[in-house]
C-alpha cells in the first residue's frame, strides 16, 4: 500500500545532522583536552581542564536535549526516531564519560599517571575522530556507506588495542606500585579511561544499525 501523496513528497527534516556534527565536535574537544589534561598532568592545572571539559559535557547535554526535542515535533525524520535517540544519547555518553575520567583524576589526585594512561587518551580521541567522519557522511549515507562502515570497524578496532593497553597495565600494576592506595587510585582512572572506548564502540555499533536499515 502506497503512502500518502504529502507522506511521499513531504522532504526529510535535516536539522538532526548539523546538531548531530555539533555533537561530535563537542566529543573531539573534549578528547583533545583530555589529551593534553593526562600529558601535562599536575595538581595545580588538573581543576583547570576538568572545568574546560565540564564545559564541552553540558554543550554536549544541551545538543541531546535538541535532538530530542526535535523528535518529538518533526514529523519525517531521516532515521527511525529511536536511532536517532540512541546515536545522540550515545554520542553524549561519550563526552560524559570523559569528563568522568577528568573527575577522577581532580578527585584522585595521583603523585603520577602511568604512560598507559596518554596511550588511552590518545585512543579516546582517535574514537572521537573516527565518530567525526562518520557522521559527516550520514547524511549520504547511500552513497558512502561503505566508507561509514570502515569508521565503525576502525572504533571497534580502537576499543580492542585499549583493551590490551589496559590488561598489560594491570599486570604491570599489580607487580610494580607498592603504595595500596595509590593502585587504587590510578587504577579506577585507567579502567575509566578503558572504558571510554567501550562507549565510542557503541556508536560504531548504533550507526551499523542504520547502514543496515538504511543503505
Amino acid at each position: 500500500m502506497k503512502r500518502p501523496f504529502f507522506k511521499r513528497h513531504l522532504k526529510k527534516e535535516t536539522t538532526f545532522f548539523p546538531v548531530l556534527k555539533e555533537m561530535s565536535g563537542v566529543m573531539l574537544v573534549a578528547s583533545d583536552l583530555m589529551v593534553e589534561f593526562i600529558k601535562n598532568y599536575d595538581h595545580a592545572t588538573a581543576p583547570g581542564y576538568f572545568k574546560r571539559i565540564k564545559e564541552e559535557e553540558k554543550k554536549g547535554d544541551v545538543l541531546s536535549n535538541l535532538i530530542f526535542e526535535e523528535l518529538n515535533k518533526t514529523f519525517i525524520t531521516p532515521f527511525d526516531r529511536e536511532d536517532i535517540n540512541r546515536l545522540a544519547g550515545y554520542m553524549d555518553d561519550v563526552t560524559d564519560s570523559i569528563n568522568s575520567c577528568a573527575k577522577r583524576l581532580v578527585l584522585y589526585n595521583p603523585k603520577k599517571v602511568p604512560d598507559q594512561a596518554v596511550e588511552l587518551a590518545n585512543l579516546i580521541h582517535d574514537g572521537a575522530v573516527c565518530i567525526g567522519k562518520a557522521v559527516d557522511e550520514l547524511e549520504i549515507l547511500k552513497r558512502t556507506a561503505k566508507k561509514i562502515n570502515t569508521y565503525c570497524d576502525e572504533l571497534h578496532d580502537i576499543e580492542n588495542k585499549a583493551d590490551d593497553v589496559y590488561e598489560h597495565f594491570v599486570q604491570d600494576l599489580f607487580e610494580q606500585e607498592a603504595d595500596g592506595i595509590e593502585l587504587v587510585k590510578i587504577k579506577e582512572i585507567v579502567n575509566e579511561l578503558e572504558k571510554t572506548t567501550d562507549v565510542e564502540e557503541n556508536v560504531g555499533k548504533i550507526i551499523k544499525t542504520i547502514i543496515v536499515k538504511y543503505a
